[in-house]
């Protein structure tokens, strides 16, 4: 019971925002248009600046782990090749297989980790939030950027492969979280001082990424649209919040992994698909009804499973 409580205690804080999200969707608080800025806004400023700031003040030379960077490193992209060859048995439809593979893997590590540490940890983190968003999400939206632009239905007659490789580096070069990502590392490790205003207009920027994103979330459930592509949208989800994680925490575990490390790769494994992978595939030329259906989906049933996982990882002693 103390270990289901402890769980509970660290989901429950997080989605009870998303549920609230959904609420004031309902009630006309957050209608469509104020949820599309929302997470427009999150996607292209708030979260970025969140990044920057969680970034630029991490001690890397005092709390860095080479080895876990490069676990959730080749994890990632292991991850991704996988899911890439079963969708190529699963998913028929180019432009469904694009939305399929980045829904399956692409996990809201940078929304959801630092606060779900945050919730456990508190001021006793040991940044391992940062060095697994390090290791992880350059990649998610490398590979996003990649296999959205080579799946979008506006490419599939494209005879030009330089037109598209340039828009798909274009795509890379200038997604903002990639940006935040880059900036912030180049900050921390230059120790360039940042000033006290600049200090206070970045936190309070960033603070309004978890708030506003996890409620963006919940506002933009939409029961119809998972109805469509079912099928597909549930393996997904299966892989997303169970697959993943029972392959690999079991391996990260054999290496030494434990406690706040076990908890990082448990949300880049297992957390729910980012609401910015519907952003990106309507912007790439794809329909998003897919993309949409796996993130409800994933944000529904991850309250339930990163709940179970964590039940059972403090169960057996490991975090």
């Amino acid at each position: 019971m103390e270990n289901l409580v402890f769980s509970l205690n660290a989901t429950l804080p997080i989605f009870s925002l998303m549920i609230l999200g959904y609420i004031f969707n309902k009630i006309g608080l957050i209608d469509d248009k104020a949820a599309s800025w929302m997470n427009k806004f999150v996607f292209k400023v708030a979260l970025p600046v969140l990044l920057f700031e969680d970034l630029a003040t991490q001690d890397f030379a005092g709390t860095w782990d080479g080895k876990f960077v490069l676990f959730c490193f080749v994890v990632t992209i292991i991850s991704i090749a996988g899911i890439y060859l079963l969708s190529r048995i699963l998913i028929k439809d180019t432009g469904k297989r694009g939305e399929f593979v980045q829904g399956a893997y692409r996990s809201s590590a940078a929304l959801l980790g630092i606060a779900f540490i945050h919730n456990i940890y508190g001021e006793a983190s040991s940044g391992m939030a940062p060095l697994m968003i390090l290791g992880s999400v350059p990649l998610y939206n490398i590979f996003a950027v990649t296999i959205l632009m080579f799946t979008a239905e506006d490419n599939g007659n494209e005879k030009d492969s330089k037109k598209i490789f340039k828009k798909t580096a274009k795509g890379i070069l200038t997604n903002p979280i990639i940006l935040g990502i880059v900036v912030g590392l180049l900050w921390s490790l230059i120790q360039i001082p940042m000033p006290k205003i600049g200090e206070s207009i970045v936190n309070n920027i960033a603070k309004l990424a978890t708030p506003l994103g996890l409620m963006s979330m919940g506002a933009t459930f939409d029961f119809k649209k998972a109805a469509k592509d079912v099928k597909p949208a549930l393996a997904a989800t299966f892989i997303k919040l169970f697959l993943l994680v029972a392959i690999f925490i079991p391996v990260a575990v054999s290496f030494g992994f434990r406690g706040e490390q076990i908890v990082a790769l448990l949300v880049m494994l297992g957390s729910a698909t980012t609401v910015s992978c519907f952003i990106m595939a309507k912007s790439m030329g794809h329909e998003g009804t897919l993309s949409s259906s796996i993130i409800m989906m994933t944000t529904f049933g991850c309250s339930f499973s990163l709940a179970f996982w964590l039940f059972m990882l403090k169960t057996f002693g490991i975090i």
